[in-house]
């Protein structure tokens, strides 16, 4: 294997690889935190229920194993790297392995629940005996070309992905976040943003009571945490700042609490019966981030109402005076461009506006004597 420059960049070698001696790998970031994958068995059923292996069964009984797109793997034991008797873990073609040992084994098919496999001819089945793997002598050399491949290359992982892979690298091998981006080709604030929304999903599951299987919703969308936390309000909000955040467990203890909110204000809860207060990234999360910023707005919330009331309160009486006179003249400007052509006649506008002169007479009169009084005010 070569190395290229100084760079993380490492050619793999190619063997041809027993599939017995091919194991599953329990790190890939396509599997999300919490599965409870314990042995192959336990992998090939999250793979064959979760992730559309059967499409890749298909393929393969159909057409064979497309050679020209290898495994990708690591020895078990780096001391080990015998392609013809060692153990190597794929790091890269899960499914396709899974797909393989379905394949080959009906009892896996059965023990699992993988129903309406094809069958397999003795040609088939003896090609499959062996796979092309590119091998590479550690962990650590694989990375950049699986950061490439999967955040900005041609088979892309989901952002929980992304920000899981980036993580492992930079936690595991200690790679700073700048050197990530580059290496795989990103952007350093996207990839401090996956990383720092992945250190507080992390942080909530494990010490706040967050469970993402809890979230009130048909998926869950990490984006919105990933944004949420790259904004001042809430970074103020949780006890943390830009640069400080971007490490293992950034949230201070007496702030979990707080974590464990925005948790349940972002997704809501299942259990507690509980919607997610942000319905859509925009403009709920800027919403909730203008409550966050006010000690009115956060008691709003934590009394339970729901996130426009919150926002009404947060915001204060002289902010909503303000924005309901914008508006009420704008509606007005726009009622009377279009009076002469939109009136019909009817009796119940008369009253409504009647109604309009009689607020707009009394409001007035209102601020009047309130500008008045201020100004005495200001002379004495």
């Amino acid at each position: 294997m070569k190395t290229k420059g100084n760079s993380a960049y490492v050619k793999p070698e190619f063997h041809d690889i027993p599939v017995d001696n091919l194991l599953f790998d329990f790190e890939n970031p396509r599997l999300t935190m919490g599965d409870e994958t314990k042995t192959d068995r336990d992998m090939v059923r999250v793979l064959w229920h979760n992730m559309s292996v059967d499409e890749i069964v298909d393929s393969i009984a159909a057409n064979g194993f497309f050679r020209e797109e290898p495994l990708i793997a690591i020895p078990k034991d780096p001391s080990k790297v015998d392609p013809a008797k060692d153990k190597f873990v794929v790091v890269e073609g899960n499914r396709r392995l899974a797909a393989v040992r379905l394949l080959l084994s009906g009892d896996l098919q059965k023990e699992v629940g993988a129903k309406e496999i094809p069958p397999v001819d003795q040609r088939l089945r003896q090609d499959l005996q062996k796979l092309p793997v590119g091998v590479y002598r550690k962990r650590e050399d694989v990375w950049a070309y699986l950061g490439f491949r999967h955040i900005n290359g041609p088979k892309p992982w989901d952002a929980l992905g992304k920000a899981k892979f980036v993580a492992g690298v930079h936690e595991n091998q200690g790679l700073d976040l700048n050197t990530i981006a580059k290496q795989i080709g990103d952007r350093n604030v996207t990839v401090k943003r996956l990383y720092r929304g992945f250190t507080l999903l992390r942080q909530a599951e494990k010490h706040a009571g967050f469970d993402r299987d809890d979230a009130n919703a048909y998926r869950f969308f990490f984006s919105h945490l990933y944004t949420a936390a790259d904004q001042t309000e809430f970074q103020k909000f949780l006890g943390i700042d830009a640069e400080g955040s971007l490490r293992k467990d950034p949230v201070p203890k007496r702030k979990l609490k707080q974590l464990g909110e925005l948790m349940l204000w972002i997704y809501g809860s299942k259990a507690q019966g509980k919607e997610p207060l942000v319905q859509t990234q925009y403009p709920d999360i800027n919403t909730l981030r203008e409550v966050v910023k006010s000690p009115e707005g956060i008691s709003a919330l934590r009394a339970g109402y729901g996130l426009e009331r919150a926002h009404e309160i947060s915001i204060g009486d002289p902010q909503r005076f303000r924005e309901a006179m914008v508006r009420a003249r704008e509606n007005l400007v726009q009622a009377n461009g279009t009076v002469v052509n939109g009136y019909n006649g009817e009796a119940d506008l008369i009253s409504v506006s009647d109604d309009i002169v009689k607020l707009a007479d009394r409001v007035n009169s209102e601020i009047t004597k309130a500008h008045s009084a201020k100004k005495g005010k200001g002379r004495g």
